[in-house]
């Protein structure tokens, strides 16, 4: 037959279209899945390494390889409510905002320069999200050696002011403890404004909501070490 009609599906029709686009779909799915799952390892170590530097900041390491700096200057443990080191975990491999209760806790403790630090992490919410850091204390347990803070999404110029050495570096040398060995933390106030049996420092001009999620976020979290930091 001359004008016999070729079987098959018309590229013109609804149904070629449709089954077209749910190949490709299928298609760039498994690309996605397949790139994503082979960077995944990669992402990971990153966010390891990440975690790594930010410990090392709270005890001024902030220069060379952080992998090996980690290594050779901090040991992670777990410590449970009574201050008590718990055998057999990594206090690296806890996730101090999700995981940690006041029995499990992760603590880190260094050997700068032949001194004993001790690295404590810490967790709040600021404005617009979270907000997190590691306190970095002497030997004592109640001196502040280093700080390091970051967050989420907090405004540039006000909250955002948490990770700068200014605001940082006012925490240096206050203490946690007051006089009775108690753990207090350290407070963040506006200019004028003294704190009541505390060591404390200006808060963030601007940023207040930010600076009291700073100084809920110490007294919360350090308050769970109490056990440990007074021993």
């Amino acid at each position: 037959m001359a004008n016999e009609q070729k079987k098959g599906l018309s590229t013109n029709s609804n149904a070629y279209t449709i089954i077209y686009s749910a190949v490709l779909v299928i298609i760039v799915a498994f690309l996605l899945s397949f790139v994503a799952s082979s960077l995944k390892e990669r992402q990971e170590a990153n966010e390891r390494n990440d975690k790594r530097a930010q410990i090392l900041a709270a005890i001024n390491i902030l220069d060379g390889d952080v992998e090996a700096n980690f290594g050779k200057y901090v040991k992670p443990f777990v410590v449970n409510a009574n201050g008590d080191v718990v055998e057999g975990k990594d206090g690296f491999e806890i996730d101090f905002s999700k995981k940690a209760t006041e029995q499990e806790l992760p603590l880190y403790v260094c050997n700068v320069d032949g001194q004993t630090k001790y690295i404590v992490p810490v967790k709040g919410n600021g404005l617009w999200g979270p907000i997190w850091g590691y306190v970095g204390l002497n030997d004592d347990k109640s001196t502040v050696y280093g700080i390091y803070f970051n967050h989420e999404g907090e405004t540039p110029g006000l909250g955002a002011e948490i990770v700068t050495d200014a605001f940082r570096g006012q925490f240096i040398d206050k203490h946690v403890k007051n006089d009775k060995g108690e753990v207090v933390s350290i407070a963040v106030l506006k200019k004028g404004i003294q704190a009541a049996g505390q060591e404390q420092v200006d808060a963030i001009s601007g940023g207040t909501i930010t600076s009291s999620g700073v100084d809920a976020m110490l007294q919360t979290s350090l308050k769970k070490y109490e056990k440990f930091l007074t021993k």
